[in-house]
């Protein structure tokens, strides 16, 4: 599998988002929805937590590994968080993410980890890695 698709989403995101001004990273729609900073900040949180699925699932299978991206969002502030901040942390989480599975050998693809919060279901780290490419490119599109 070629990941280096992953690099160069982020490399063309950094590039996009230095065009985007500090007041709409800001803007909110509605209380209830986030602005684009929170967004992002919701793709470092998918990013910390999906690190440890890759690492942990390499060598302990069906781990529990979940969380809750309101929650998160929240409790790290991200909408008081300067943008820049927020955007180096996205980045190194993701360089970090290519270089784990850039050295993830093959046979680790089919280990397992669970991803729910409540009755388990199993899914492979090669699944998880192109679900988190999927997830990625999804909420970038909303910023």
């Amino acid at each position: 599998m070629d990941y280096q698709i992953l690099k160069n989403i982020v490399d063309e995101q950094l590039l996009r988002f230095e065009e985007i001004y500090e007041e709409d990273w800001s803007h909110k729609t509605s209380p209830e929805n986030w602005s684009k900073k929170e967004i992002l900040g919701h793709l470092c949180d998918s990013a910390m937590v999906n690190l440890r699925r890759f690492v942990i699932t390499q060598y302990k299978e069906n781990e529990n590994i979940v969380y809750d991206q309101d929650f998160w969002v929240k409790a790290q502030n991200y909408q008081n968080t300067p943008t820049l901040d927020i955007i180096a942390l996205w980045k190194l989480l993701n360089y970090q993410i290519v270089r784990i599975v850039e050295n993830m050998q093959d046979e680790a693809l089919q280990k397992t980890c669970d991803m729910t919060k409540t009755e388990p279901q199993i899914f492979t780290l090669e699944f998880i890695i192109n679900d988190y490419i999927s997830h990625l490119q999804h909420h970038l599109k909303a910023i």
